[in-house]
């Protein structure tokens, strides 16, 4: 069957954060992210999310390059051109470079208006098996340990089995000790964020001294591109070391797990520009035997649907951050809500493509700006 799409409509919504998150780099009390919302010609609506942070810190992208980008390269490569399926969709944009959370948020949006065009969901689509996903929560950096006590409790309480700590130089053991001694048997990890550096002694004693504590993993702690960095601290801890801004495509994977840089791989499907690479990136760690979870960026409720489905692959074998909406947002642009219950969460199949129906009314309400991009 092929599809044809004549219309591409941008939303850039902002929606406020319940409790305010802190990583390595900076901290955020909303999120900024660019729906959309592409019509077929048949008139059938595909729905996407760019999850691309709002200033450049966790990647090069941001929410107006992303802007820039979907309007100005990524539409106009993809209206009234048909397609058959989603990668070949995709590789109508093969000349752009690079632009991943760009490219993630019309990808969702081609896979959604496939999955409705067959009847499926979009987790049978890419082969998922599973019908509900162990949530992990990851948890940022609070003005005082007591702080962060009591939102590890509440979690804990709500039934998550796995607590990951964002961490950076200086805050790092102090917080990781006080969550263990009151948590003895949760699941633990941190995540960096690229916030150390390997040729730092200080900071290489410091992640050191997390080896003793018990943790499931310590997530991207050098800069992306310091996989040798990665390798070494790899070869000297016996906490496996996680890779996550430095997998952008399975070729960089490659490299990473003949350097023996990644113990495990966090799949962050807009990190990775899309589902087809995602589920390409989850193919190699399976066949190399290497564990997988899914990494978020406080998607709302379709950027959160997508990871659903994807984490329904047979290699996710580790608790991934696909809580709730709950958790971060007061009202999700979707129904029926994401939800968990006693740290699992149903994937999606509401409906045929994302699972999930979306509340136009609710874009529109908190929606910044605007923009309709049409064939021709």
């Amino acid at each position: 069957m092929t599809i044809t799409i004549t219309e591409i409509e941008l939303s850039l919504v902002r929606l406020d954060l319940i409790h305010e998150f802190e990583t390595s780099s900076h901290r955020k009390s909303h999120l900024d992210h660019i729906v959309v919302r592409a019509t077929a010609s048949d008139g059938t609506v595909g729905w996407g999310e760019c999850a691309s942070p709002s200033d450049p810190y966790y990647c090069s992208e941001s929410t107006e390059s992303c802007w820039y980008v979907l309007s100005e390269h990524l539409a106009p490569m993809v209206l009234g051109r048909p397609w058959e399926h989603p990668d070949d969709a995709a590789a109508l944009t093969d000349r752009l470079s690079g632009n991943h959370f760009a490219r993630a948020g019309l990808d969702m949006a081609c896979w959604d208006l496939y999955g409705q065009a067959r009847g499926e969901t979009l987790a049978t689509l890419v082969g998922g098996t599973a019908e509900r996903i162990s949530a992990g929560v990851s948890l940022g950096i609070e003005p005082t340990v007591d702080a962060l006590l009591d939102q590890v409790a509440r979690h804990v309480g709500d039934g998550y089995r796995r607590i990951k700590l964002k961490c950076r130089p200086g805050w790092d053991l102090e917080p990781v000790r006080a969550v263990r001694a009151a948590f003895p048997g949760i699941a633990l990890q941190v995540d960096a964020n690229t916030g150390y550096r390997a040729d730092s002694a200080e900071h290489l004693a410091a992640l050191t001294a997390l080896d003793d504590q018990g943790l499931l993993m310590i997530e991207q702690p050098f800069a992306e591109d310091d996989l040798l960095g990665h390798a070494g601290l790899a070869a000297r801890l016996d906490t496996p070391i996680c890779l996550d801004e430095s997998i952008t495509s399975p070729a960089v994977l490659a490299t990473a797990l003949h350097l023996g840089a990644a113990d495990i791989v966090n799949i962050k499907v807009s990190r990775l520009g899309g589902i087809g690479p995602s589920v390409a990136v989850h193919d190699v760690c399976r066949a190399a035997g290497v564990p997988v979870w899914c990494g978020g960026m406080h998607e709302f409720g379709i950027g959160r649907a997508a990871n659903l489905a994807v984490a329904s692959l047979p290699g996710f074998t580790l608790p991934s951050d696909v809580s709730g909406s709950d958790k971060y947002y007061r009202q999700d642009i979707v129904t029926p809500p994401i939800r968990a219950t006693e740290g699992l969460v149903p994937v999606p199949d509401a409906r045929p493509g994302l699972g999930v129906h979306v509340d136009e009314s609710l874009i529109r309400t908190n929606r910044l700006r605007h923009a309709v991009l049409k064939e021709g």
